[in-house]
């Protein structure tokens, strides 16, 4: 080989040693690039996936109360020879009732909706949310046994009942309790907050006249009026319960702290 080949030769190999140091170091900072391009993705994804649940679950927070009460509504009308403001809702699901599977699908239903939206309001609102979340899904666990524990009839009797009547009054009591309650916790917690203080007013209000309304049933559960009273009592709680979840379908931002990798 002659001495200028040899040199060209040798110049060859320096410019393949470059270039491979060359490609070594951008190949260390693509995968570094990629990283956090994949860490950006995945985060992308996650935050996606969590708000889409949210929104999901604070449907079912729409959808419970609404199908509940379009079913009592539906449930009353049928009830032969017996005018529309004679059955509480309860009654509406007793063993002789006319078409009872409609409201037990209706207590089952609510009981399964407030359950799922008490988790997407965990993880909409974060610590922000308190306990309220969980009094409503421990409002939904009972308001499924309530509509499993059925009344022994239509209307109220005097006199002792079955087990699962007497099972029925007592979990459908505490059931009241915990849906009167998760509204004025939420409210306490909605008035420190710009984006959710207009709700305050209204779970307040819907907490103390279902309050109202259901120690009157409480105090003469036989009068004439008592499954009118009744029937608002329990509707006003699940109206705040699905004035809230209306707002949470709109909101855009997970709370602060939430993990997403």
């Amino acid at each position: 080989m002659t001495r200028g080949a040899q040199q060209a030769a040798n110049a060859d190999i320096q410019a393949g040693n470059g270039s491979a140091r060359h490609r070594g170091t951008t190949t260390g900072r693509g995968r570094l690039g990629n990283w956090i391009r994949t860490r950006g993705w995945i985060r992308a994804g996650n935050c996606i996936r969590a708000g889409a649940w949210i929104r999901g679950g604070a449907l079912a927070g729409v959808m419970g109360p609404t199908a509940f009460t379009l079913a009592w509504i539906a449930a009353a009308f049928r009830q032969p020879d017996l005018p529309f403001s004679a059955a509480q809702i309860s009654g509406l699901a007793a063993e002789n009732a006319r078409d009872p599977w409609l409201m037990i699908s209706a207590f089952l239903l609510l009981g399964g909706c407030a359950i799922g939206f008490g988790a997407a309001l965990r993880a909409g609102l974060g610590r922000q949310a308190g306990l309220s979340p969980w009094l409503i899904q421990l409002a939904g666990v009972l308001t499924i046994a309530a509509g499993l524990l059925r009344r022994d009839h239509v209307l109220l009797t005097a006199g002792p009942g079955s087990w699962h009547n007497q099972a029925h009054d007592v979990v459908s009591a505490a059931a009241y309790v915990l849906l009167i309650a998760a509204p004025l916790l939420l409210a306490r917690r909605f008035r420190r907050d710009r984006q959710w203080s207009g709700l305050a007013a209204l779970l307040v209000a819907a907490a103390v006249a279902a309050t109202a309304l259901l120690a009157a049933v409480y105090a003469a559960p036989h009068d004439s009026w008592a499954a009118t009273l009744q029937r608002i009592g329990i509707s006003l709680p699940l109206a705040a319960i699905a004035a809230v979840a209306i707002r949470l379908t709109r909101q855009t931002e997970l709370p602060r702290g939430t993990d997403l990798t």
